[in-house]
This record gives C-alpha cells, structure tokens and sequence, in this order.
C-alpha cells in the first residue's frame, strides 16, 4: 500500500413464527419524548432477521502503531504509561484484551543493537530496554496481546532474530500473539531503503523481487527467531495477496496470516478512479464492503489450516495524506462500516493503523507538567460506536431492505441486548427508517453519531457527548443526550439526519 511514502509525508436470535414490529427512526440531539410525533415524510423499511453464522471474537477491533508511535503516544516512563492512551485503547476493546500490532513500515527502519553486528544503512530507529520495557508495561496493564513487527529487509537473521528475543525477555511471552516477519515486502525492490552520503538510492532487495523470493527469505530467516507463533505474509498487493494459499502450507508456524487494504490511494491515481481520495469514493461501497469482499475468500483459506486471519493494518488513505477526508468525519462513517464489513465476511480482527503525523491519525498527544491531553480526531467516534455495537461474543444478525445509500448492521449480545446501527450516507437528506423485528419489543434507547457536516474535523458527538478540542481522561464528556424511546401502537419513529449514523439498544426485560 505504498506504506514508505505514507510514514515519510509525515445479532440477534428471535423466535421463529413471531412478528412483533418495531419501527425506528434516528433523529434530533435532544432527549426525545417517547410519545414525539413521527416526522413526516416517506420512510425506509429494515427487517432485521435471524442469526448469521458470524460471531464477534474477543479483541476483534485492535490498534496498529509504528515503533516510534510508542513513546510518543504511551510516553517513556514504565512507570507512568500514559494513562489516556491506555483509556483510548480500552474504549475501543471494552471488558476484553485488546490487540496490539508494534510494526509498519518503521519495522524495517528498526532493529535491537547486536554485538557485533554493524548497524545497517536502512536503519533509522533503535530500540532500547526502557523502549521494551514501556511497551511491557502497557501491555500487562491493558491485558493486551501483541503482534510485533521485526525487520526482514536488513536480511539478516542475527538482526531478526536478536530483535526478537530482545522483545520476548523485556516484554514476556504471555502478552505475545506473534512475531510478524517484515512488513509489505512487495515494496523491498521498488523503493530505496536508504541512501548512501553520495545520493545514490538503495534498496533492500533486487528490482524484480517477487514472492517466490520472499517465501525463500521468510523460511531462512524464521529460522533464527524464538520458537514462537509467526504471523505473516503482511502485505497488501493485490498480486500478492493471491499467494496467501501457497505461503501458508509452507511457513507452518504462522498461525496469524496478516494482510493490509486500504480502500483508497493517493499516488498513481487519476481523479476519475474509484480509488482516488474524496468524500464521495470513501462513502461509496467498494470502500467497505468491497474492501472486505477482497480479502473473504482467503478467511477460508485461512481457517482451513487452523490460522487466523487478520487485516492488522487498515485505514482510510494510504500513500500521503487527503485533507478534509481522512482527518474528517465522513472517516467515522467509513470506519464504522467497514469494520462491520470486515466481521461479516469473517476476518478474526482488524487492526487501525495510525501514528504521530499520520494523515488518518486516530488522535494527537501533549505531556506538560507531568499531565497528558488527546486530541482525538472524527474516525475514532466511529470506531467507538463499533465497540458498543459489537461486544465480544456479539452475533451478526441479518438484515434486508430497499435503504439506498442507507446502512445498516445488528447484532445480539450474549447477554440478549440487541443493537441496530444505522449509518445515513446521503449528504443533503435525512432520512425516517422503519426497522422490523420479529420477536423483539420493549423499551429502548438511542444513541447518535454526528457531527456539524461531513467534512467536519470537530464537534463531533457521540451520545451528545464528546472529548472536545482535549481530554485529559480518554472519556466522553458532557451531557449524554441518549434518547428514551418507547413503543407505541405503531412501533418507534424518529428521524435520522444526513451525514449521520444511529445506535438502538434493545435491553431484555429482567425477569418478574
């Protein structure tokens, strides 16, 4: 995905046979009376189904980070980790270990000081034992699960494998999921590694390195590492990707295959393609749900030798940044929806990617007088909202019905709470949604995701609440304006605004 130039420029079951309709509509800020008079004007119709076979795993929406990410966003104290970052992470993997990929296209700019070993042209980044020891800190404080990059480029197994055992010792093995070997290798002979004191670029591997050459490196230099899971091929070609079917029966450690998609791109593509960065391009449904359609037949793939398969970097714009798009609020909606996409095709999880600097950076942090503040930018509201929709153990649920740039998602708990998100595409035109339930009845609430426009980089809300310009807690603030929403003769009507996105929560009833 051109990562190199990316990191430089800067459910519900319900009982058959029942038919209990509930019609909802998603609407204004306020508290809404359960007797609000419906909003006039031709309504959509949902009818959301039974079970789909797809069910949330335990830390499915996890974080992607580059190796200098660390100490900027979690500080460098093991003692002090910064505690709004870790509350950030948390909001997105609530009650569960959230996944942490360390890696990038900083993974092959890294590596652990070997005795001995000259340290290579390509190497702009070295790690340190209070480096290790931060990231082990956070990682046991969160409970979390690390996937962590090591170099292949430098094409050398004392570097990889020093590297590796460096980060086992400091970090322990209890909080490793898998040691990811490189990162987007398809990219190791086409751009410069480094350049020499005279100007002339070099890469790390020959013009014309192809994947039957990486299978060759991955299987020597593996050798060296711990014996530990691997995780691999991390790329995010589409002549690569392909070859996921053969690099698997080869490489029978790697028990996480780990691919990349993005669904737009800055470099190389004309305005008039459907990949080209704008609003209307990220709204669109090759976005989402064909990006998730790219990568579903290889979940099979996967899982027919036991492996998981998780997209462990993933954002909106790859290759340099899209102003008023990838830092905006149509990223929440995007992000929203796709993430669901990729639980309905069945990866085993997705991982965002952001860093200091980055276009799609999920959030900014400032230390002064011993206190951290975050900015956090539009896409983090939508993952959030993903979180709450989306709780480990939480089934898809089907759904159908004439929505036009309307989508919508459910899920059952398993505690029985039903959620039904709704994401309004239309730009200009709210829209009145009649959502069907069979089996379902009762009270329920309504949360909104909104902001002042599509293009909007703040005053995004969540719930009416919000982290502001800064949070010095990584906690929504604010008056919650969640909507009390009862069932009438007709079921429940509300307006979803343009630009938007909704949540319902159906609560069961305790038991008399």
């Amino acid at each position: 995905m051109h990562s190199r130039l990316r990191w430089s420029s800067g459910v519900l079951v319900v009982a058959a046979g029942l038919a209990v309709a509930i019609i909802v509509s998603l609407g204004t800020s306020h508290r809404t009376s359960a007797h609000e008079r419906a909003p006039a004007g031709p309504r959509l119709s949902l009818t959301v189904g039974g079970p789909t076979r797809r069910t949330i795993p335990a830390g499915f929406l996890g974080l992607s980070l580059e190796y200098p990410a660390v100490a900027a966003y979690a500080g460098s104290d093991p003692h002090a980790v910064n505690p709004v970052f870790v509350q950030l992470i948390r909001n997105l993997s609530p009650n569960q270990s959230p996944d942490l990929r360390i890696g990038g296209d900083t993974a092959d700019w890294t590596w652990w000081p070997v005795p001995g070993v000259a340290k290579p042209g390509g190497i702009r980044y070295s790690l340190t034992p209070t480096w290790v020891q931060v990231i082990g800190a956070m990682a046991r404080e969160l409970g979390a699960r690390l996937i962590l990059d090591v170099n292949l480029e430098a094409d050398s197994g004392q570097i990889a494998g020093g590297e590796a055992r460096a980060l086992i010792a400091g970090i322990g093995s209890g909080s490793i999921e898998a040691i990811e070997l490189g990162n987007e290798p398809e990219l190791y002979g086409s751009f410069g590694w480094y350049t020499t004191p005279g100007g002339q670029h070099v890469s790390g591997r020959p013009k014309g390195y192809d994947f039957a050459a990486y299978q060759g490196d991955f299987t020597q230099i593996s050798q060296s590492l711990p014996r530990v899971p691997l995780a691999g091929p991390a790329t995010g070609a589409p002549k690569w990707i392909p070859r996921l079917g053969a690099f698997l029966p080869a490489q029978p450690r790697v028990k996480v295959a780990t691919l990349h998609r993005y669904p737009l791109q800055l470099c190389y593509m004309p305005a008039a393609s459907p990949m080209y960065p704008s609003i209307a391009h990220l709204l669109a449904p090759a976005a989402s749900r064909g990006l998730a359609g790219s990568v579903a037949r290889y979940v099979g793939i996967a899982h027919a030798r036991h492996v998981k398969l998780r997209i462990d970097e993933m954002n909106t714009v790859s290759c340099g940044g899209a102003p008023g798009i990838s830092n905006a609020f149509v990223s929440a909606l995007w992000a929203l929806d796709a993430v669901f996409q990729m639980a309905r095709v069945g990866v085993d999880g997705v991982n965002i990617h952001t860093y200091p600097g980055a276009p799609y950076g999920l959030f900014k942090f400032k230390h002064r007088h011993g206190r951290w503040r975050a900015f956090v930018a539009p896409e983090y509201y939508g993952l959030e909202m993903f979180a709450q929709a989306a709780p480990p153990g939480a089934r898809l649920l089907h759904t159908s019905g004439a929505l036009g740039k309307l989508r919508s998602w459910a899920t059952r708990a398993p505690d029985g709470t039903v959620h039904v998100v709704l994401i309004n595409d239309y730009t200009a035109h709210a829209r009145t949604v009649a959502v069907r339930i069979p089996g379902v009845s009762g009270m329920a609430t309504l949360e909104r995701l909104q902001a002042p426009g599509i293009s909007a980089r703040s005053g995004v809300t969540l719930g009416g609440q919000t982290y502001g310009n800064a949070t010095s807690t990584g906690r929504l603030a604010g008056r919650s304006t969640l909507a009390v929403v009862r069932k009438t003769g007709s079921g429940y009507v509300v307006e979803l605004p343009r630009a938007s996105a909704a949540m319902l929560t159906i609560t069961p009833a305790a038991p008399a």
